[in-house]
């Protein structure tokens, strides 16, 4: 255990190989996502998961990270699993006392000078008010905007806001006959799998973004909060999505379509038939996340065809230890800029 002496609290880093208390604090958050789980952090390939923890009477604060060591150095960073994670806490952060979360920034701070810690990084969660926490430290950083569809609306509502071409997609492929269906069995993920490299391939994604068939047999198995849903013309696969659910959230994790079938916009088809299953399984909000990179592009475009509800979304970039950070950047042939949206900057490969 990693205990703070300087406040009334404690505080310690929870590991894999402690699954139940890691899903405990999870589970008895107010509100989290399938990306906080012990079971998407199980999946990191980048890093070694690790859920700080600060708890004080009643009241905790977990915070997931992965840790990355830093090539030819005694320091480490942290950075977050590919998703929307954040902090959380048994408690709202709008009702969080003050107090209570200047004795979390001085914990974390303890917990990263004792761990060599350079440097911060975590995509937060656009639907929770991580942001009230965040600024006590500083580093929170503006990245864009995500767009979600309302399923508490009317569903006359709902596609009353599609876009006439989005609605106009939709009809020809149910007049096309292509069916929606969950994924039943391993030759069902192996024909998504094809369909996501074929993708990745084709946007020239970096290795980042590519996932192999083992990542999605793992995450897909035995998983009542992650779905595949495929979308079938004449029995072939030609369209895919993957789904996951926690508490009243759906969040749309990956979505890929055959390359012959691009023009027939399956996957416009697939998103509203999603909205439905969404509906019946009591799902307030079907997120469709932003655009690449978060830029305000033509992906974000085509998800502002279903909804205007968009969302402010932001990262927290902070600087643990500045002058090894700036030694590290200026050692990995950079400049630190403003114009330059990467963090942490010593990690960007110099062409």
């Amino acid at each position: 255990m990693l205990t703070d002496k300087t406040t009334i609290g404690c505080a310690y880093g929870v590991t894999l190989d402690q699954k139940e208390n890691w899903n405990r604090y999870v589970n008895n958050a107010v509100e989290y996502d399938f990306f906080h789980t012990w079971k998407y952090h199980e999946l990191a390939a980048h890093g070694e998961p690790i859920l700080f923890v600060y708890v004080e009477a009643d009241s905790y604060i977990a915070f997931p990270f992965l840790k990355r060591s830093i090539k030819n150095t005694e320091y480490f960073d942290l950075h977050c699993v590919y998703g929307y994670t954040g902090p959380i806490s048994n408690h709202y952060f709008d009702e969080l006392d003050e107090a209570f979360m200047l004795n979390f920034r001085d914990a974390f701070l303890n917990f990263l000078k004792e761990g060599n810690y350079v440097s911060v990084f975590s995509k937060l969660h656009p639907f929770f008010r991580q942001e009230r926490l965040i600024r006590v430290f500083g580093g929170l950083h503006d990245n864009g905007k995500t767009v979600s569809i309302d399923l508490t609306q009317s569903l006359e509502e709902q596609r009353r806001k599609y876009r006439k071409t989005t609605k106009s997609d939709i009809n020809r492929c149910q007049r096309m006959g292509y069916k929606v269906r969950r994924a039943e069995n391993t030759a069902d993920i192996l024909a998504f799998t094809k369909l996501y490299d074929q993708n990745m391939d084709r946007i020239k994604a970096s290795e980042f973004y590519h996932f192999n068939e083992a990542y999605f047999l793992k995450l897909l198995t035995d998983n009542k909060d992650a779905d595949l849903m495929l979308v079938e013309s004449e029995g072939e696969v030609i369209c895919g999505s993957i789904i996951m659910y926690a508490n009243k959230i759906m969040q749309g994790y990956l979505i890929s379509t055959k390359t012959a079938y691009l023009k027939f916009s399956p996957a416009k088809f697939l998103l509203h038939e999603i909205s439905l299953i969404g509906r019946k399984r009591g799902i307030d909000y079907y997120h469709l996340g932003g655009g690449l990179g978060f830029k305000e592009d033509s992906l974000y475009e085509w998800k502002l065809g279903f909804s205007d509800f968009v969302l402010d979304y932001q990262t927290w970039r902070y600087i643990a230890n500045p002058n090894i950070y700036n030694g590290l950047v200026e050692e990995s042939g950079n400049v630190i800029s403003e114009e330059v949206d990467f963090f942490p900057l010593y990690r960007k490969t110099t062409s």
